[in-house]
């Protein structure tokens, strides 16, 4: 890749609509939480533990997601783990961005819903301050999980609904389709928050149907395997339904065996409203810019591809109309620069 282009994509104004701030947790910084919480990690060291990002499968990467999860305890932790993603992105050229955090994840080991929700807003208040980073919150509802067991966290959230955005649906797919959680996201809904979740990465077509039609999501997160029913990709076109896409996450996860296998190129050319995002970046290789500059590299994106990339981030974001028009104004301006 020429220097032109590399410094193009982290000049390009970008938010990020698929981020678990979980999965940011680097093994460097999870060594120094266990050793201030007085934790021991079952991996030797920060190599041993990098070492074990080999995934077979969706599965076999939040078996280490959640182990390492442990590290995660107070208030500090938690704004520490997301000013870090904070302060990378900015210089990657992200200006707005959408987190997704997983309250059951730490509520069920012991930590106090607010402990999580104080620390991670306290550094998005912080960066909007510092960075000028704007950011929305989403709580997701872990899917292996049962109905009522996501009830109650939404339960829990609602005293402090107005630091959400949005409801989410993540983890393990197979199995646990969207409609298991339809009550959980008619009453979130209710509440006046917004919905998306995780569908068609290693679920059918199907499930995104299920995430349209039952949960009345406002974006499907992944959403590759669209591609295999060809009504429901022009149902998305026909939508505008914004698929967050996370290229290096797909290939870690075995969904596409190589990035130049990806399918983003093509829907791009379908007229579906992809955006490129990523996922859990400590875990797959990259952070924003890295998932940028090597699906650039592997599909032969053009910078016309990357305009509009940039561009769908913004339209499928939860930022306020006006606000939308000059960040999509302002990208628009590099197509012809």
């Amino acid at each position: 890749m020429s220097d032109a282009m590399r410094a193009f994509i982290r000049g390009l104004p970008k938010a990020e609509l698929h981020l678990h701030i979980e999965g940011s947790l680097e093994p460097e910084m999870a060594f120094r939480l266990a050793a201030r919480n007085g934790l021991k990690l079952p991996y030797a060291s920060v190599e041993a533990l990098r070492a074990a990002y080999r995934f077979g499968d969706l599965q076999s990467f939040l078996d280490v997601y959640y182990a390492t999860a442990d590290v995660l305890r107070t208030e500090q932790d938690f704004f520490d783990l997301t000013w870090a993603y904070l302060e990378r992105v900015h210089a990657q050229g992200v200006v707005h961005t959408e987190i997704f955090f997983d309250p059951q994840t730490h509520t069920d080991r012991g930590i106090a819903y607010d402990v999580v929700l104080d620390g991670i807003t306290r550094a998005l208040d912080t960066a909007r301050e510092r960075l000028n980073i704007t950011s929305r919150l989403i709580l997701c509802f872990l899917r292996h999980l049962d109905e009522a067991a996501a009830m109650r966290t939404l339960e829990e959230a609602l005293p402090r609904k107005g630091k959400l955005a949005a409801v989410g649906l993540d983890s393990s797919e197979r199995g646990h389709p969207p409609s298991k959680f339809e009550r959980v996201f008619a009453r979130a809904r209710r509440e006046g928050l917004l919905a998306v979740a995780h569908a068609g990465e290693e679920g059918p077509p199907a499930y995104v149907t299920e995430a349209l039609d039952l949960l009345h999501v406002s974006r499907i997160d992944h959403g590759v395997r669209s591609e295999e029913d060809a009504a429901l990709c022009e149902r998305l076109v026909r939508e505008r339904m914004t698929l967050t896409v996370c290229p290096l996450s797909n290939v870690k996860l075995c969904v596409f065996k190589r990035l130049e296998d990806h399918n983003l190129k093509r829907l791009l050319d379908r007229g579906l409203r992809v955006t490129i995002n990523s996922d859990d970046p400590a875990y797959f290789g990259g952070y924003i810019e890295e998932n940028f500059v090597e699906t650039q590299q592997a599909l032969g994106l053009t910078r016309a591809d990357l305009v509009t990339l940039a561009r769908n981030s913004f339209e499928g974001s939860f930022l306020p109309p006006a606000e939308k028009r000059e960040w999509i104004a302002r990208v628009s301006a590099l197509e012809v620069a």
